[in-house]
């Protein structure tokens, strides 16, 4: 009989196992980037109303297929002028790190495989959670590498909008986390798995759980947070000089690899990890065997179906609303979370004797929200202000053209042959009858 897997089933195992799991990892992770592009592009389609992929292979399976072979094929331009060797490290940097952070996650119980038994997991350390987050902090290197090394104004802004959004979220991201080690009482994702077999983290920490959501977008730079691509207003941010060579595919591969590990870190820290959903987990043979990978990989799957349910739901946001989110909500929330979670933490460990902490707790929670929403009244107010002085500025230099400003005609009513609808003669008139 199967048991969960701890600390000390790890690093014992027989070399071969070792890269035996690694190999299996990297294929998990390799083959599903070229399923996850085919299955978001058919999702998307059918939500859409569109077939999507329909030509190459049976339903289109091997669209994605022909295009890495096409992008692989293709001429590698290395634009003039660009840092030769950080330009050709930046892609790398953003897929490696991807590999080594699901290295940590769990995928099943501990399994007979090939004879030995071993956890249906690569690796796990006393601080794997904070592993993960490294690995995501070290990956934002790339972008920043390769919106630096193209030497490109476009790339170079949509690189510091990462750097910027990264130190946004990293920080919302990681006190999300903290409810989760206070609940769990370790950072191990094996044994915060374990800790879940009552009832999952996403019920009992629902505010840690939010806000990670909406932290994950803001990590994996996806719609509506994908804010560092830009194709509106930077034609395609830190990527621009990227020609669809090989470079450019292992840079969709990283970010494919991001929302992957964005999904993988959802599913183990607040979603029951391999642990068998209600009511399936009931059957007493739910948790044996290779069941379990298979209770993972729904959970994962339909947490990339939401995340591309966003994409196609939501439009882009401006850059100023992604860090006032960042900064002036989750952060704040996630402070206050904490101090209720560690409070309550508290009251089951000591079975009822710190009530007067708990009061504290609470107080200092509720001070912690009143100063958040005062500060975010007084700044909507502000902005408000300086808005309607901007429109007032702006309407006062439409109607003085000689100050500076230019004349704005009616938006309501067209002009015809330079002839303005209240009658008066327009000042490019003799452009527009010689024309």
């Amino acid at each position: 009989m199967e048991a969960d897997p701890t600390l000390a089933d790890f690093g014992g195992d027989p070399l071969w196992i070792i890269v035996l799991k690694a190999v299996m990892l990297f294929l998990f992770l390799g083959l599903g980037v070229v399923f996850g592009v085919w299955f978001e592009r058919k999702l998307i389609a059918r939500m859409q109303h569109r077939r999507g992929p329909s030509r190459a292979g049976r339903f289109g399976i091997l669209q994605s297929v022909a295009d890495a072979i096409k992008m692989g094929l293709k001429e590698d331009i290395l634009p003039r002028g660009v840092d030769r060797l950080l330009y050709l490290l930046a892609p790398v940097v953003m897929v490696v790190p991807a590999f080594l952070a699901f290295s940590v996650v769990p995928f099943g119980p501990v399994v007979n495989l090939v004879g030995v038994r071993t956890p249906l997991q690569l690796a796990d350390l006393p601080v794997a959670v904070l592993f993960m987050l490294a690995m995501g902090a070290v990956s934002v290197y790339g972008v920043v590498l390769a919106g630096w090394s193209s030497r490109s104004p476009y790339a170079l802004l949509g690189g510091l909008r990462s750097a910027a959004q990264v130190v946004s979220y990293e920080i919302a991201m990681g006190l999300s986390f903290v409810a989760v080690f206070l609940s769990a009482g370790t950072m191990s994702t094996s044994e915060i798995v374990k800790a879940q077999e009552q009832a999952w983290f996403a019920v009992l920490l629902a505010p840690s759980f939010l806000v990670y959501v909406i932290c994950m977008f803001g990590k994996a730079a996806r719609i509506p947070f994908d804010l560092p691509e830009g194709e509106g207003e930077l034609v395609g941010g830190f990527q621009t000089e990227y020609s669809s060579s090989l470079k450019f595919a292992l840079i969709m591969m990283g970010e494919y690899l991001h929302t992957f590990t964005a999904s993988g870190i959802a599913v183990t820290l607040f979603l029951g990890g391999w642990r068998a959903p209600f009511p399936m987990s009931w059957w007493a043979g739910a948790h044996q065997g290779w069941w379990p990978v298979l209770w993972f990989l729904t959970k994962f799957v339909l947490t990339f179906c939401f995340i591309v349910w966003v994409r196609a739901s939501l439009p882009r946001v401006r850059y100023d609303q992604l860090m006032a989110l960042g900064w002036k909500v989750l952060i704040p929330v996630s402070l206050a979370w904490i101090l209720v979670a560690a409070a309550a933490r508290n009251l089951v460990v000591n079975e009822g004797a710190t009530t007067l902490g708990i009061g504290l707790g609470a107080v200092v929670a509720g001070g912690v929200l009143a100063v958040w929403l005062r500060f975010d009244t007084v700044n909507q107010r502000r902005t408000e202000a300086g808005k309607a002085q901007v429109e007032a500025e702006f309407e006062e230099l439409s109607r003085e053209p000689g100050a500076g400003g230019f004349p704005v005609p009616p938006l309501d009513l067209p002009h015809y042959h330079g002839v303005s609808p209240a009658g008066s003669r327009s000042t490019n008139a003799p452009a527009l009858e010689e024309a």
